[in-house]
């Protein structure tokens, strides 16, 4: 599992605070060395005075008793002596044969003076420095940490003197438990506060982010385009980077918003020769089949001969092909009318009706031999209740036609087509409607393109394999075109599905309750963008059109209603 990278505000802060703790160990652990050197330092001087007046013979004047009675010890208690200061006599072998530890101050410290314990006098032989060596720390068990040194008397003899370290250790211990507090609520508040510092310094970058990200929601795909974001002028400074990042953006969306313009002019002039080109053609390709029919009938009658067999042939496919002609020129208008955003006579519409027309057509259309049963099966699954979308009946039962004719043209004799359709699942679901067969399927290459203009399949889908006499059918190769452009326009989408013995087109349409809300709430956004987007108003005025056609669509969807009452009885699994 990748882990999850962090944000730039996230690694400056780190690096900040990771800087800052690397400065403060190293501040703290100098500090902490110095002040144990300094300490150390007194208190050796302070043991090695002890040590020498260890080392001197008394002075002149009489000594009390106590201090002849202890000897070579006679110095443990003497002033400037901290309590727990101890002096050990060493044997010849290194052995304490006596030892005294300090425990009161004054005149009676010689006298409450106590000895070593074994244990802790077998402790400081072991670690017990040489004369000479200077300090060393000493553990004495039940007494704790030790400074000892040794010195020898006057007498020859060797004598350990010891001073407590504990109140230095104690200093040093405290010293170290401040500065780690320090350090740690000084992190704090630098992480604290850097995340504030380094949130506002990239305040300016975020909104540089929220441009691009809004730039990258617009539908730049398709359609006119105005590209009117940009960078704040206060974010586009080349003086600062994010500005520099900013004034870059502005630049790049600048020649974006010119290359999508130039592709709309563009696209608007094709289509409009498309459209005035496809019109113009009606007419002399009308002409053409109107003299190639009246020649036909011409030559059959008693005026004029009958026809050779090449004549009859070349007239008849004169006419098949002004026909095909004009089913091609059709299909680019339509197309041509769809991209311009014409808008569509919407009312509601049960699809049911039409879809048992559609297939009845289908099923005339697909005869072979003169008193031949149809070459496909053809069969339907309809609920029993009506499917009522916001539609134009007329352009989908285009969509129907285009996509048996599709199924009927593309698969072989004997393959079942069969068309479902399905009321929404769930409350503001979408109503769905199947073509699905049984046939050799589409190729995988040709899969993501099928919705494409003039987008051809291979021999396994060609045009006549389903006729079983391998002429040509007069296929466009827009039909499936025409399909996701209505589709699209009813706010819609199709897919397609497809596998070798299974291909299903899938047409997803909103309910004739969802597409009225969503018809209104359109209206409600196109007149709201109006006032910030040049390219809104004709948005508006589409929703505005949509509305009242909604109104008027009872009359438009009053056939479709008859003809679903002509259809009565159980509509489950119709063979047909």
């Amino acid at each position: 599992m990748l882990r999850r990278p962090w944000t730039l505000r996230t690694r400056l802060v780190v690096s900040a605070v990771s800087l800052i703790a690397v400065v403060a160990a190293v501040i703290g652990s100098v500090t902490a060395i110095a002040f144990h050197s300094y300490m150390y330092g007194k208190l050796d001087d302070q043991l090695h005075s002890v040590a020498e007046r260890a080392q001197r013979p008394p002075g002149p004047g009489p000594l009390p008793q106590a201090l002849r009675a202890a000897g070579p010890l006679g110095f443990v208690g003497g002033g400037g002596q901290p309590l727990g200061t101890f002096g050990a006599l060493l044997g010849e072998d290194g052995d304490v044969t006596a030892s005294k530890v300090v425990e009161d101050s004054g005149l009676r410290a010689q006298e409450s003076a106590k000895p070593l314990t074994g244990e802790q006098r077998s402790a400081l032989e072991e670690a017990a420095p040489g004369t000479g060596e200077g300090a060393r720390s000493v553990d004495l068990p039940g007494l704790g940490g030790y400074r000892v040194e040794a010195a020898t008397t006057i007498e020859g003899y060797t004598v350990l003197v010891g001073i407590p370290s504990a109140e230095v250790s104690g200093a040093l211990t405290t010293l170290i438990v401040v500065e780690v507090c320090v350090t740690a609520a000084g992190l704090l508040a630098a992480s604290i506060a850097g995340t504030v510092l380094v949130g506002v310094a990239l305040r300016p970058l975020r909104r540089v982010a929220a441009t691009a990200t809004r730039v990258s929601e617009l539908p730049l795909h398709s359609g006119e385009v105005a590209l009117l974001e940009r960078v704040p002028d206060a974010e586009a400074d080349p003086r600062t980077e994010v500005g520099q990042v900013g004034a870059a953006l502005n630049r790049m969306l600048g020649h974006v918003g010119s290359a999508l313009t130039a592709r709309q002019e563009s696209e608007t002039r094709v289509r409009q020769f498309v459209a005035d080109a496809s019109h113009e053609l009606r007419t002399p390709l009308a002409s053409i089949r109107g003299y190639a029919e009246l020649t036909r009938r011409a030559t059959g009658s008693r005026e004029a001969p009958e026809p050779d067999p090449v004549t009859r042939h070349a007239l008849g496919r004169i006419e098949s092909e002004a026909d095909r002609m004009t089913g091609l020129v059709e299909d680019l208008l339509l197309l041509a009318r769809l991209d311009s955003g014409r808008p569509l006579s919407y009312g509601s519409t049960d699809l049911l009706p039409l879809v048992v027309d559609a297939i009845g057509d289908a099923r005339a259309a697909d005869q072979g031999a003169p008193g031949q049963d149809a070459l496909h099966r053809w069969r339907l699954e309809l609920p029993a209740e009506p499917v009522t979308v916001r539609a134009d009946p007329d352009r989908f039962q285009q969509v129907l036609v285009n996509l048996l004719a599709n199924a009927r043209t593309h698969t072989p004799p004997g393959t079942t087509v069969t068309v479902s359709v399905r009321p929404p699942a769930r409350a503001g679901g979408p109503v769905t409607l199947e073509v699905r067969d049984d046939g050799p399927g589409i190729p995988a290459e040709l899969l993501p393109h099928v919705f494409e203009r003039f987008a051809r399949g291979d021999a396994s889908r060609s045009r006549g394999a389903g006729t079983g006499t391998g002429t040509a059918t007069g296929s466009t190769g827009l039909g499936l075109a025409i399909v996701q452009a209505v589709v699209s326009a009813h706010g819609g989408r199709v897919r397609v599905e497809s596998e070798p013995g299974r291909t299903v087109f899938v047409i997803e349409l909103p309910a004739e309750a969802e597409a009225t809300r969503r018809a209104e709430l359109a209206g409600a956004g196109a007149e709201a963008g109006a006032a910030r987007r040049a390219e809104s108003a004709g948005a508006g005025a589409g929703a505005a059109r949509r509305a009242e056609s909604a109104e008027t669509g009872a009359g438009a969807g009053a056939e479709p209603a008859r003809r679903a009452d002509s259809q009565g009885g159980d509509r489950l699994s119709t063979p047909v």
